[in-house]
């Protein structure tokens, strides 16, 4: 709860942080920049939302997910045999409703300016592209292409206040994610609906225990002014595995 709490006022504030870089000379690559380590193997740990996100919930089942009127209306139309017959099985696996799904993460750096994070449920593979040039916008880094169900997702690093060092000269940030481009697609498995104009924007924090477990948190929230009256903004959490030896890969399927 402290680490959802402090992830939503984060996301008030807007962060409140700078892009990393270095003053003078080109900018570092994004793998050089970067003040944690994100890649391994890392599972969903589901503490919350059990009945969302472990199974399918009953039709209508659209409980504190703040949808529209119109949203209401196509997810009490949900129908999976609709999507099966539309080879659309995957409607539920796009990127704002892979994250709370039941999965493991394997995040790699596919370049040294973009993480490539693979999930075994669903086996989909979302690409992170970093902008290379200081001060590029976001947007002008995204390529343009047909809507997919990972979408188009650009990042940057987030260093802290302060030039994000710590004690010891440790250096301390986040990523942030944007992902636009998206397929339309379901938020929750039972059929609640995104559209292709939502916009799925994400941090990613790196907590260390004493006993040296790591958590990665995804702090995010889906905008969509088609089926949602407001922002839906939820925290997941996914502790680090020594090695990839559960990796499970699974199809998409429009009923489990």
């Amino acid at each position: 709860m402290l680490v959802v709490a402090l992830g939503l006022n984060v996301l008030a504030q807007g962060r409140g942080g700078a892009p990393a870089g270095r003053a003078g000379g080109p900018p570092p690559t994004a793998k050089a920049a970067a003040p944690f380590d994100p890649t391994g193997y890392w599972v969903a740990i589901v503490s919350e939302d059990w009945r969302w996100r472990m199974v399918t919930p009953a039709k209508g089942d659209v409980v504190s997910i703040p949808l529209s009127v119109e949203g209401l209306r196509v997810a009490e139309a949900w129908d999976p045999a609709k999507d099966e017959a539309a080879g659309e099985q995957c409607r539920a696996y796009g990127a704002p409703g892979l994250m709370r799904g039941p999965t493991r993460l394997h995040i790699t750096w596919q370049d040294d300016n973009t993480l490539k994070i693979e999930s075994d449920y669903g086996t989909q593979t979302r690409l992170m592209r970093f902008a290379q040039a200081s001060g590029a916008s976001e947007a002008g880094r995204a390529p343009a292409g047909a809507r997919t169900w990972q979408g188009v997702t650009t990042a940057q690093w987030v260093m802290a206040a302060g030039g994000g060092r710590g004690r010891g000269g440790a250096r301390h940030g986040s990523i942030k994610s944007v992902t636009t481009q998206l397929r339309p697609g379901y938020l929750r498995k039972n059929g609640v609906p995104y559209s292709d104009r939502a916009v799925f924007t994400e941090y990613w924090d790196l907590q260390s225990e004493a006993n040296g477990d790591q958590y990665l948190v995804d702090t995010n929230l889906v905008e969509d002014p088609v089926y949602l009256q407001a922002p839906w903004i939820t925290a997941l959490h996914f502790k680090k595995e020594k090695d990839g030896s559960k990796w499970d890969p699974s199809p998409c399927d429009a009923r489990f």
